[in-house]
Parts: C-alpha cells; structure tokens; sequence
C-alpha cells in the first residue's frame, strides 16, 4: 500500500472531511420532523442517542446511519481521489467535523457512529469486530456506552498487533478523544448510574 502524500492533498482531504463530518444530521433531520432544536433536550447532543430521546427510533436511526456514512463516504473520496493515506486524513477530519462543528460553535456529538464509519472507510472488516465487541460487552453488561467504549479500545489495539500502523495510530487518536467526549457517561459508569439497554426513564 502507497501511503505516500503531499501536503496540499492532505489539506484538501482535511478541508472536504471536516466539512462532510460536520452536517449535523441529528439536528437537520428533528426540525425537518417538527420536533424542534434536538440540542434543546436530554444531553443536548446532536448524536442518534439523544434523537432517540424524542421517543422516534426510525429518526434515530436514521441520523445512526448518516453520522457513520458521512464519514465513510470522506474516507472513500479522500482514498479514490489521492489514496489510502487521504482517505485516513479525510475520515479522521470527518470525526472531528462531527464532534466540532464550525456551525454549530464546535459543539457536536460524541463520535461512535463516526467512527464506526471511518473504520467502514479505511479498513471495512474490522467493523465485524467492533460489533463483536460490541454486542458482547453490551450482553454482559447492558450498558450501550461501556460497549462502545470498549470496543473503540480494541479497535486500534488490534489493528497494531497485525501491523496496520498508521491506520491503528488514527484509530488511537479518535478513541482517546470520543472518550473524552464520554466523560459524563465513564462518570454515571463508575458511579452504577448509566442507564441499562432497554432501560426506561
């Protein structure tokens, strides 16, 4: 794999990810349904998390969806247009598009979705293990935000151990930041707090 790029492509994959990373479908999609300003309630979140909080799981899903494809479809054009090395940066943008928002005073949501997204771009087969993770710690536990704090760990773990470098050092970078943006749920987890999968109120 060429992972060679020069430093005008690196910007332009940084500007077109960030830019894609950063629509903010949670909030496009609720005042598109009449439900108003999404960051109005609950965590304040623009994440499918909070959507769900407005009882309508198919918008939820829905902004699921888009926060990941947004940044696979960053990765795919940043890979396509100057190769993998682009498609990385233009992924890694895409996250932080979505956690900082220019529109949105940098205030956006926690970055799972996206993340999940990056990694469909960059290197596909390894979203398997991430669900794997995934569901396994959520059986276990029924927490959703444990589930994916772990398996955002794992991820660029793994990916170092069979020599995915570059891809794994990405990874890294955006698990230590999306669990920065978890700390309210790492504090309620630690506390016995953090509301189970399926639970009510």
């Amino acid at each position: 794999m060429n992972w060679q790029i020069t430093g005008l492509v690196a910007v332009a994959a940084v500007v077109l990810g960030y830019l894609l990373g950063s629509i903010p479908f949670g909030l496009i999609l609720t005042r598109m349904a009449g439900l108003g300003d999404i960051r109005s309630i609950g965590s304040g979140n623009i994440g499918a998390t909070n959507v769900l909080r407005t009882g309508n799981k198919k918008l939820a899903a829905a902004t699921l969806l888009l926060d990941a494809f947004k940044a696979t479809a960053a990765a795919l054009a940043g890979y396509y247009i100057a190769g993998p090395e682009a498609g990385l940066l233009a992924g890694f943008a895409a996250f932080l598009g979505h956690l900082f928002p220019v529109w949105l005073g940098f205030k956006g949501g926690k970055g799972v979705a996206t993340y999940i997204g990056v990694l469909l771009g960059v290197a596909p087969l390894w979203v398997l293990v991430f669900a794997a993770v995934w569901l396994a710690v959520a059986f276990i536990s029924k927490y959703s935000s444990l589930s994916a704090l772990v398996a955002m760990l794992v991820i660029p773990v793994a990916l170092w151990i069979v020599g995915e470098e570059k891809i794994a050092l990405i990874m890294a970078i955006m698990t230590v930041v999306s669990w920065w943006r978890h700390e309210t749920n790492i504090r309620r987890l630690l506390a016995g707090t953090e509301g189970k999968i399926g639970q009510k109120g």
